[in-house]
Protein backbone atom coordinates (compact mmCIF):
# COMPACT_ATOMS: atom_id res chain seq x y z
CA UNK A 1 0.00 0.00 0.00
CA UNK A 2 1.13 3.51 -0.50
CA UNK A 3 -0.41 6.94 -0.06
CA UNK A 4 1.31 10.45 -0.30
CA UNK A 5 0.51 13.02 2.31
CA UNK A 6 -2.44 14.90 2.22
CA UNK A 7 -2.51 16.35 5.82
CA UNK A 8 -3.15 19.51 6.77
CA UNK A 9 0.27 20.15 8.23
CA UNK A 10 1.89 19.24 5.21
CA UNK A 11 4.90 21.10 4.20
CA UNK A 12 4.32 23.41 7.00
CA UNK A 13 7.34 24.70 9.51
CA UNK A 14 8.09 22.47 12.26
CA UNK A 15 6.65 22.91 15.60
CA UNK A 16 8.87 25.10 17.49
CA UNK A 17 9.37 22.35 20.32
CA UNK A 18 10.23 19.74 17.59
CA UNK A 19 12.57 22.14 15.61
CA UNK A 20 14.24 22.90 19.37
CA UNK A 21 14.96 19.05 19.65
CA UNK A 22 16.39 18.28 16.19
CA UNK A 23 18.29 20.92 15.11
CA UNK A 24 22.22 21.45 14.66
CA UNK A 25 22.66 22.77 17.84
CA UNK A 26 20.88 19.62 19.47
CA UNK A 27 22.48 17.26 17.50
CA UNK A 28 25.57 18.95 18.47
CA UNK A 29 25.31 18.37 22.23
CA UNK A 30 24.20 14.50 21.46
CA UNK A 31 27.56 14.19 18.99
CA UNK A 32 29.51 16.02 22.32
CA UNK A 33 28.25 13.32 24.35
CA UNK A 34 28.87 10.51 22.09
CA UNK A 35 32.67 11.86 21.81
CA UNK A 36 32.54 11.10 25.39
CA UNK A 37 32.43 7.46 25.31
CA UNK A 38 34.99 4.90 24.71
CA UNK A 39 32.58 2.47 23.02
CA UNK A 40 31.66 5.23 20.23
CA UNK A 41 32.83 5.44 16.35
CA UNK A 42 31.09 6.53 13.43
CA UNK A 43 29.20 4.02 11.60
CA UNK A 44 30.21 3.14 8.26
CA UNK A 45 27.71 4.42 5.15
CA UNK A 46 28.01 1.90 2.57
CA UNK A 47 27.84 2.36 -0.86
CA UNK A 48 25.65 -0.56 -3.35
CA UNK A 49 26.12 0.70 -6.68
CA UNK A 50 25.73 -2.81 -7.70
CA UNK A 51 22.10 -2.96 -6.70
CA UNK A 52 21.87 0.99 -7.43
CA UNK A 53 22.81 -0.18 -11.26
CA UNK A 54 20.09 -2.86 -11.28
CA UNK A 55 17.31 -0.98 -10.24
CA UNK A 56 18.06 2.20 -12.15
CA UNK A 57 18.89 5.03 -9.60
CA UNK A 58 22.45 6.61 -9.31
CA UNK A 59 23.04 5.69 -5.85
CA UNK A 60 21.98 3.51 -2.25
CA UNK A 61 23.74 4.29 0.66
CA UNK A 62 23.06 2.13 3.84
CA UNK A 63 23.83 3.80 7.20
CA UNK A 64 24.78 0.95 8.72
CA UNK A 65 23.78 0.96 12.50
CA UNK A 66 24.23 -2.54 13.50
CA UNK A 67 27.94 -1.47 14.50
CA UNK A 68 26.62 1.11 16.89
CA UNK A 69 27.92 1.43 20.92
CA UNK A 70 28.42 -2.38 21.04
CA UNK A 71 24.41 -2.93 20.86
CA UNK A 72 23.75 -3.46 17.31
CA UNK A 73 21.03 -0.54 16.48
CA UNK A 74 20.18 2.77 16.14
CA UNK A 75 18.26 2.69 19.37
CA UNK A 76 21.70 3.07 21.32
CA UNK A 77 21.38 6.65 20.51
CA UNK A 78 18.22 7.58 21.97
CA UNK A 79 17.54 5.54 25.38
CA UNK A 80 20.98 5.78 26.83
CA UNK A 81 21.65 9.73 25.50
CA UNK A 82 17.85 10.21 27.15
CA UNK A 83 18.94 8.73 30.27
CA UNK A 84 22.50 10.75 30.82
CA UNK A 85 20.63 14.10 29.96
CA UNK A 86 18.05 12.74 32.75
CA UNK A 87 20.61 12.40 35.70
CA UNK A 88 22.24 15.60 35.13
CA UNK A 89 19.13 17.48 34.88
CA UNK A 90 17.95 15.68 38.28
CA UNK A 91 22.06 16.40 39.23
CA UNK A 92 21.53 20.11 39.01
CA UNK A 93 18.48 20.22 40.72
CA UNK A 94 19.71 18.33 43.89
CA UNK A 95 23.41 20.74 43.72
CA UNK A 96 22.13 23.81 42.68
CA UNK A 97 24.17 24.83 39.93
CA UNK A 98 24.58 23.84 36.39
CA UNK A 99 26.10 20.73 35.69
CA UNK A 100 28.04 20.08 32.14
CA UNK A 101 28.56 16.75 30.48
CA UNK A 102 31.87 17.09 31.23
CA UNK A 103 30.75 16.03 35.31
CA UNK A 104 28.90 12.83 34.25
CA UNK A 105 31.77 10.42 36.21
CA UNK A 106 32.29 12.69 39.07
CA UNK A 107 31.10 11.30 42.99
CA UNK A 108 28.55 14.28 43.30
CA UNK A 109 26.66 12.92 40.13
CA UNK A 110 27.32 9.31 40.66
CA UNK A 111 25.46 9.47 44.06
CA UNK A 112 22.57 10.98 41.91
CA UNK A 113 22.27 8.63 39.65
CA UNK A 114 22.12 5.84 42.27
CA UNK A 115 19.50 6.76 43.93
CA UNK A 116 17.63 7.21 40.24
CA UNK A 117 15.53 3.98 38.68
CA UNK A 118 14.60 4.69 35.01
CA UNK A 119 12.45 2.02 33.17
CA UNK A 120 10.81 1.48 29.78
CA UNK A 121 9.00 -1.26 27.52
CA UNK A 122 10.97 -2.55 24.68
CA UNK A 123 11.09 -5.03 21.83
CA UNK A 124 14.38 -5.42 22.49
CA UNK A 125 16.70 -2.30 21.21
CA UNK A 126 15.64 0.01 23.08
CA UNK A 127 15.60 -1.36 26.35
CA UNK A 128 19.23 -2.16 25.66
CA UNK A 129 19.90 1.42 25.14
CA UNK A 130 18.33 2.69 28.50
CA UNK A 131 19.49 -0.02 30.92
CA UNK A 132 23.34 0.83 29.15
CA UNK A 133 22.65 4.56 29.89
CA UNK A 134 21.64 3.72 33.37
CA UNK A 135 24.61 1.21 33.69
CA UNK A 136 26.93 3.82 32.57
CA UNK A 137 26.06 6.28 34.98
CA UNK A 138 24.99 3.58 38.00
CA UNK A 139 21.01 4.25 38.04
CA UNK A 140 18.69 1.08 38.16
CA UNK A 141 16.68 -0.05 35.35
CA UNK A 142 13.17 -1.93 35.00
CA UNK A 143 12.96 -3.04 31.33
CA UNK A 144 9.11 -4.25 30.79
CA UNK A 145 9.22 -6.91 27.72
CA UNK A 146 6.49 -7.95 26.09
CA UNK A 147 5.57 -11.57 25.65
CA UNK A 148 6.99 -11.56 21.95
CA UNK A 149 10.28 -10.33 22.80
CA UNK A 150 12.64 -13.18 22.20
CA UNK A 151 14.79 -15.07 24.99
CA UNK A 152 18.00 -14.03 23.65
CA UNK A 153 16.90 -10.40 23.22
CA UNK A 154 15.56 -10.50 26.77
CA UNK A 155 19.40 -12.08 28.13
CA UNK A 156 21.06 -9.43 25.87
CA UNK A 157 19.35 -6.32 28.08
CA UNK A 158 19.97 -8.33 31.01
CA UNK A 159 23.58 -8.12 31.16
CA UNK A 160 23.61 -5.18 31.22
CA UNK A 161 22.14 -5.09 34.69
CA UNK A 162 18.75 -4.27 34.53
CA UNK A 163 15.99 -5.83 35.86
CA UNK A 164 13.43 -7.35 33.33
CA UNK A 165 9.67 -7.74 33.46
CA UNK A 166 7.55 -9.52 31.02
CA UNK A 167 4.10 -8.59 30.26
CA UNK A 168 1.80 -10.55 28.70
CA UNK A 169 0.39 -9.06 25.28
CA UNK A 170 1.67 -6.65 23.20
CA UNK A 171 4.34 -3.82 23.13
CA UNK A 172 1.08 -1.71 23.82
CA UNK A 173 0.25 -3.95 26.68
CA UNK A 174 4.13 -3.14 28.18
CA UNK A 175 4.35 0.09 27.59
CA UNK A 176 0.98 0.81 29.87
CA UNK A 177 1.92 -1.69 32.66
CA UNK A 178 5.56 0.28 32.74
CA UNK A 179 3.86 3.66 32.92
CA UNK A 180 1.74 2.16 35.84
CA UNK A 181 4.17 0.57 37.50
CA UNK A 182 6.32 3.53 37.39
CA UNK A 183 4.28 5.91 38.47
CA UNK A 184 3.68 3.67 41.41
CA UNK A 185 7.21 3.57 42.30
CA UNK A 186 8.30 7.18 41.59
CA UNK A 187 10.61 5.53 38.67
CA UNK A 188 11.32 7.72 35.70
CA UNK A 189 9.63 6.27 32.07
CA UNK A 190 11.88 6.83 29.28
CA UNK A 191 10.40 5.51 26.56
CA UNK A 192 10.45 6.17 22.48
CA UNK A 193 6.91 6.46 22.04
CA UNK A 194 4.97 9.28 23.61
CA UNK A 195 1.42 10.32 24.64
CA UNK A 196 -1.34 13.29 25.68
CA UNK A 197 0.72 14.63 28.68
CA UNK A 198 4.16 12.89 28.36
CA UNK A 199 6.60 14.43 25.15
CA UNK A 200 9.61 15.99 26.43
CA UNK A 201 11.50 12.54 27.54
CA UNK A 202 10.65 10.66 24.18
CA UNK A 203 11.36 13.98 22.36
CA UNK A 204 14.88 13.29 23.94
CA UNK A 205 15.15 10.01 22.68
CA UNK A 206 14.74 11.08 18.89
CA UNK A 207 17.15 13.76 19.94
CA UNK A 208 20.00 11.29 20.34
CA UNK A 209 18.96 9.85 16.66
CA UNK A 210 19.85 12.98 15.21
CA UNK A 211 23.86 11.93 15.17
CA UNK A 212 22.89 9.19 13.01
CA UNK A 213 21.48 12.11 10.03
CA UNK A 214 24.66 14.40 10.51
CA UNK A 215 27.01 11.60 10.38
CA UNK A 216 25.93 10.59 7.14
CA UNK A 217 25.09 14.04 5.49
CA UNK A 218 29.36 14.13 6.16
CA UNK A 219 29.76 10.75 4.36
CA UNK A 220 27.55 11.11 1.26
CA UNK A 221 29.49 12.97 -1.53
CA UNK A 222 26.04 14.51 -2.21
CA UNK A 223 22.72 14.49 0.02
CA UNK A 224 19.93 11.97 -0.68
CA UNK A 225 16.84 12.90 -3.36
CA UNK A 226 15.34 10.10 -2.06
CA UNK A 227 14.85 8.79 1.99
CA UNK A 228 12.81 5.88 2.87
CA UNK A 229 13.30 4.78 6.75
CA UNK A 230 10.93 2.36 8.18
CA UNK A 231 8.71 3.24 11.06
CA UNK A 232 7.51 1.58 14.49
CA UNK A 233 5.82 4.69 16.84
CA UNK A 234 7.56 6.79 14.56
CA UNK A 235 10.70 7.60 16.60
CA UNK A 236 13.78 6.98 13.84
CA UNK A 237 11.53 8.65 11.27
CA UNK A 238 10.80 11.47 12.64
CA UNK A 239 14.18 11.87 13.78
CA UNK A 240 15.53 11.44 10.26
CA UNK A 241 13.05 13.57 8.37
CA UNK A 242 12.81 16.55 10.93
CA UNK A 243 16.58 16.99 10.97
CA UNK A 244 16.78 16.79 7.46
CA UNK A 245 14.06 19.48 6.53
CA UNK A 246 15.89 21.47 9.18
CA UNK A 247 19.20 20.96 7.74
CA UNK A 248 18.60 21.21 4.44
CA UNK A 249 15.55 23.59 3.81
CA UNK A 250 13.57 23.80 0.37
CA UNK A 251 16.54 20.91 -1.00
CA UNK A 252 15.70 18.26 1.66
CA UNK A 253 14.80 15.06 0.26
CA UNK A 254 11.42 13.53 -1.09
CA UNK A 255 10.75 11.20 2.82
CA UNK A 256 8.88 7.80 2.87
CA UNK A 257 8.09 6.45 5.79
CA UNK A 258 7.83 2.76 5.56
CA UNK A 259 5.66 0.06 7.88
CA UNK A 260 4.93 -3.67 8.17
CA UNK A 261 1.38 -4.39 6.68
CA UNK A 262 1.12 -5.98 9.49
CA UNK A 263 1.43 -3.24 12.18
CA UNK A 264 0.69 0.07 9.85
CA UNK A 265 0.09 2.41 12.63
CA UNK A 266 1.66 5.23 10.83
CA UNK A 267 0.38 4.53 7.99
CA UNK A 268 -3.26 4.33 8.74
CA UNK A 269 -2.49 7.60 10.70
CA UNK A 270 -1.52 9.14 7.49
CA UNK A 271 -4.53 7.75 5.97
CA UNK A 272 -6.58 9.20 8.37
CA UNK A 273 -4.99 12.14 8.89
CA UNK A 274 -5.11 11.70 12.76
CA UNK A 275 -3.40 9.26 14.81
CA UNK A 276 -5.27 6.03 15.28
CA UNK A 277 -4.52 2.45 17.20
CA UNK A 278 -4.83 0.10 15.03
CA UNK A 279 -5.63 -3.81 15.61
CA UNK A 280 -3.78 -6.06 16.86
CA UNK A 281 -3.27 -8.92 14.22
CA UNK A 282 -1.12 -11.92 13.01
CA UNK A 283 2.69 -11.22 14.63
CA UNK A 284 5.24 -9.44 12.52
CA UNK A 285 9.08 -11.26 11.79
CA UNK A 286 9.49 -7.06 11.49
CA UNK A 287 9.60 -7.38 15.02
CA UNK A 288 11.18 -4.14 16.27
CA UNK A 289 8.38 -2.38 14.38
CA UNK A 290 5.51 -4.35 15.48
CA UNK A 291 3.78 -1.08 16.74
CA UNK A 292 -0.52 -0.19 17.12
CA UNK A 293 -0.33 3.26 18.18
CA UNK A 294 1.93 5.76 16.68
CA UNK A 295 4.06 8.50 19.00
CA UNK A 296 2.20 12.16 18.94
CA UNK A 297 5.49 13.94 19.06
CA UNK A 298 6.40 11.89 15.80
CA UNK A 299 3.67 12.10 14.03
CA UNK A 300 3.51 15.51 14.46
CA UNK A 301 6.71 15.75 12.77
CA UNK A 302 6.12 13.44 10.13
CA UNK A 303 2.37 14.97 9.27
CA UNK A 304 4.78 18.09 8.42
CA UNK A 305 7.69 16.46 6.77
CA UNK A 306 7.21 13.31 5.06
CA UNK A 307 5.88 13.16 1.67
CA UNK A 308 4.26 9.62 1.29
CA UNK A 309 3.98 6.54 3.25
CA UNK A 310 3.78 2.67 2.26
CA UNK A 311 4.14 -1.08 3.90
CA UNK A 312 5.90 -3.73 2.69
CA UNK A 313 5.02 -7.25 3.70
CA UNK A 314 6.73 -10.10 5.43
CA UNK A 315 8.36 -11.61 2.41
CA UNK A 316 10.14 -8.05 1.50
CA UNK A 317 11.76 -7.62 4.76
CA UNK A 318 13.55 -11.85 4.57
CA UNK A 319 14.08 -10.76 0.88
CA UNK A 320 16.29 -7.72 1.43
CA UNK A 321 17.92 -9.54 4.58
CA UNK A 322 19.03 -12.26 2.14
CA UNK A 323 20.01 -9.62 -0.97
CA UNK A 324 22.37 -7.69 1.85
CA UNK A 325 23.76 -11.09 3.25
CA UNK A 326 24.36 -12.38 -0.81
CA UNK A 327 24.76 -9.14 -2.60
CA UNK A 328 25.53 -9.19 -6.49
CA UNK A 329 27.39 -6.81 -8.45
CA UNK A 330 30.36 -6.29 -5.89
CA UNK A 331 28.62 -4.54 -3.60
CA UNK A 332 29.73 -5.09 0.12
CA UNK A 333 27.70 -7.86 2.22
CA UNK A 334 25.28 -6.36 4.87
CA UNK A 335 24.23 -7.78 8.13
CA UNK A 336 21.06 -6.31 8.69
CA UNK A 337 18.33 -7.64 11.28
CA UNK A 338 14.71 -8.89 10.44
CA UNK A 339 13.66 -4.81 10.93
CA UNK A 340 16.98 -3.35 9.73
CA UNK A 341 16.62 -3.75 5.94
CA UNK A 342 12.64 -2.38 6.02
CA UNK A 343 13.62 1.17 4.41
CA UNK A 344 15.52 -0.32 1.73
CA UNK A 345 12.70 -3.30 1.07
CA UNK A 346 10.13 0.31 0.58
CA UNK A 347 12.48 1.97 -1.69
CA UNK A 348 12.98 -1.43 -3.92
CA UNK A 349 9.57 -2.00 -3.77
CA UNK A 350 8.43 1.67 -4.78
CA UNK A 351 11.28 1.30 -7.77
CA UNK A 352 9.29 -1.74 -8.58
CA UNK A 353 5.70 -0.12 -9.00
CA UNK A 354 5.50 2.54 -12.27
CA UNK A 355 2.74 4.20 -10.37
CA UNK A 356 4.70 4.41 -7.04
CA UNK A 357 7.57 5.65 -9.18
CA UNK A 358 6.14 8.28 -10.78
CA UNK A 359 4.53 9.31 -7.47
CA UNK A 360 7.92 9.97 -5.77
CA UNK A 361 9.63 11.19 -9.04
CA UNK A 362 12.38 8.09 -8.60
CA UNK A 363 14.67 8.36 -12.28
CA UNK A 364 17.82 7.31 -12.96
CA UNK A 365 19.62 10.31 -11.59
CA UNK A 366 17.85 9.35 -7.82
CA UNK A 367 20.19 9.04 -4.93
CA UNK A 368 18.58 6.94 -2.32
CA UNK A 369 19.33 7.07 1.34
CA UNK A 370 18.26 4.12 4.19
CA UNK A 371 19.27 3.31 7.18
CA UNK A 372 20.12 -0.45 8.23
CA UNK A 373 18.69 0.05 11.71
CA UNK A 374 19.69 -3.20 13.28
CA UNK A 375 22.13 -5.48 12.70
CA UNK A 376 21.30 -9.37 14.18
CA UNK A 377 20.19 -8.91 17.43
CA UNK A 378 18.95 -12.16 17.37
CA UNK A 379 21.68 -14.11 15.82
CA UNK A 380 19.16 -17.36 15.71
CA UNK A 381 16.46 -16.03 13.94
CA UNK A 382 18.83 -14.17 11.46
CA UNK A 383 20.80 -17.48 10.80
CA UNK A 384 17.38 -19.16 10.61
CA UNK A 385 16.43 -16.53 7.72
CA UNK A 386 19.39 -16.02 6.19
CA UNK A 387 21.21 -19.40 5.75
CA UNK A 388 24.06 -18.03 7.25
CA UNK A 389 25.62 -16.66 10.56
CA UNK A 390 26.36 -13.11 10.94
CA UNK A 391 30.08 -13.73 11.32
CA UNK A 392 30.18 -15.79 7.85
CA UNK A 393 28.32 -12.59 6.27
CA UNK A 394 31.07 -10.38 7.43
CA UNK A 395 33.78 -12.81 6.61
CA UNK A 396 32.61 -12.39 2.99
CA UNK A 397 33.88 -8.62 2.53
CA UNK A 398 37.07 -10.11 4.48
CA UNK A 399 37.45 -12.19 1.81
CA UNK A 400 36.83 -10.29 -1.06
CA UNK A 401 39.19 -7.70 0.36
CA UNK A 402 41.82 -10.84 0.29
CA UNK A 403 41.07 -11.68 -3.36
Amino acid sequence: MFLLNTTADYRLALDPRDEKALDASAAVEVERHLASRRDHGVTPLVALPGLANEIGVAAIHVKDEGHRLGLGSFKALGGAYAVIRLVLEQAEQRLGRVVDMAELHSPDVRAVAQAMTVACATDGNHGRSVAQGAQLVGARAAIFVHSGVSDERVAAIARLGAEMIRVQGTYDDSVREAARVAKANGWIIVSDTSWPGYERIPGLVMQGYTALVREALRQMPEPPTHVFIQSGVGGIAAAVAGHLAIALGESRPLFTVVDPARAACLFETARARRPVTIAHGEPTVMAMLECYEPSLVAWRVLSRAADAFMTVDEADATDVMKRLAHPVSGDPAVVAGESGGVGLAGAMKAVADPAVKAALSIDQRSRIFVVNTEGATDPGKYQEIVGLSPAAVVGKNHEGALT
